[in-house]
């Protein structure tokens, strides 16, 4: 992007941007939650259409010159509703957390008892943790995962479900790696009446590729960041049935957020354009190629990861058995120039500030173009460096990893 008048209004921010793009090219990141945004959702974030006050929704505007704001929020609409397959879409949540706050308060009272899976086990904050809000305002039970398999036991969900009567049981997760089976989920909100609400944030991408299943028919409400696997900005989508149509757009606006950012609403509309082409299901697909590989190269190597493997874009290593633990790892690899986040792990019996686990995604490199043997190449790099547990090691392969970067540009 041409920076020319912030370069000259404001040259220490100009440097620092400057200096994060040449971070971002010259170091890798297999951060889970993290992608390059398409270069056209950038030119759309830096638009003009940050200057309009469009509070309320389209058609129904409390400022006047909307039309046009309008007309760029109903293709974001509609796009969302066609690439899901769902019946309704709010675009204008500002991020994941906020949007859902806001489903919990069009779906329950404060209070109300809500399952959702448990943090250290793949869950997120927003489901339900006692430092969020959403564990401060509501009653939040957490399930877990199998202590042998790692992966979700539905026979003790159903039995937490039975026993606690939940309002919502929210699936969909920030750390597990596994496909999850959404019709069992349904299942057990009929019986104990319940709303289902998935949350999509991690894998939104592969779902609007067709690469892993669509679960939005399944749903009551379905909420997705567009800034992970959909490549777009920092924003986040909900969708739901028609008959709560109502309720949780009254809980974004005017419940829980004023005026919108359309600027970003333009920019996620760019990246549902570009989920739609053909060559979004190729990066999709490479993105799960890329991720098998990285996990059957760990295993070789004698690596445990969390649920023995994935099916998605993510897989935690855990690193229990390897006299290392999340946070030195992480810190380690960042001195190599590559970017991981360290995670807890089913059972972890060290604090989330250490972790003995380290959580790997591959949608990132995959967006640089890299494949199979690059993602084996970084795999016996990382093996090198944690095995060695040595910084002088680490910065020696700092050099490797940017001419890697060189011939991998951020695309």
């Amino acid at each position: 992007m041409n920076y020319k008048h912030l370069k000259s209004s404001d040259p220490e921010i100009y440097k620092l941007v400057r200096a994060e793009t040449r971070r971002q090219a010259s170091e890798l990141t297999l951060i889970a939650s993290e992608n390059y945004a398409w270069p056209a959702v950038l030119e759309a974030l830096a638009s003009p259409l940050t200057n309009k006050y469009a509070e309320g929704y389209v058609g129904k505007r409390y400022y006047s010159g909307n039309k046009i704001i309008d007309k760029v929020e109903t293709l974001a609409i509609e796009r969302a509703k066609a690439l899901f397959c769902a019946e309704h879409a709010n675009v204008q949540a500002l991020s994941g957390t906020p949007a859902n706050l806001a489903i919990y308060s069009a779906l329950c009272n404060y209070g109300d008892t809500i399952l959702g899976l448990s943090l250290s086990h793949g869950g997120h904050l927003s489901h339900g943790h006692s430092v969020s809000a959403s564990g401060k305002l509501y009653k939040f039970i957490n399930y877990e995962v199998d202590q042998t398999s790692e992966q979700i036991n539905f026979e003790k969900l159903r039995q937490l479900a039975l026993e606690n009567q939940p309002k919502i049981i929210v699936a969909g997760f920030s750390a597990y790696p596994r496909n999850i089976d959404w019709q069992k989920f349904r299942n057990i909100c009929d019986e104990v009446g319940a709303y289902l609400l998935i949350d999509l944030s991690h894998t939104a991408g592969m779902v609007a590729a067709g690469v892993l299943p669509n679960p939005t028919n399944l749903a009551d409400v379905v909420m997705m960041t567009t800034h992970k696997t959909l490549r777009g900005p920092r924003a986040a989508i909900v969708l739901c049935k028609l008959a709560l149509a109502e309720k949780i757009d009254k809980a974004i606006f005017p419940g829980t957020q004023g005026g919108p950012h359309e600027n970003t609403i333009a920019a996620v509309a760019v990246c549902l354009a570009e989920a739609q082409r053909p060559e979004f299901k190729t990066y999709a697909e490479q993105i799960l190629a890329n991720a098998k590989v990285m996990a059957d190269e760990l295993k070789n190597l004698s690596y445990h990861l969390v649920a023995d493997g994935t099916d998605t874009h993510l897989l935690i290593l855990d690193l229990s058995h390897k006299n290392i633990n999340g946070r030195e790892a992480e810190n380690l690899l960042a001195i190599a120039g590559i970017n991981t986040s360290r995670s807890t792990i089913p059972f972890d019996p060290l604090p989330p500030t250490k972790a003995s686990g380290l959580r790997l995604g591959t949608a990132a490199i995959t967006a640089r173009g890299m494949k199979e043997t690059e993602v084996k190449i970084l795999v016996k790099m990382i093996d090198e460096i944690l095995k060695a547990n040595d910084k002088k090691l680490a910065k020696q392969k700092k050099a490797e990893i940017k001419e890697l970067c060189k011939k991998f540009p951020v695309q």
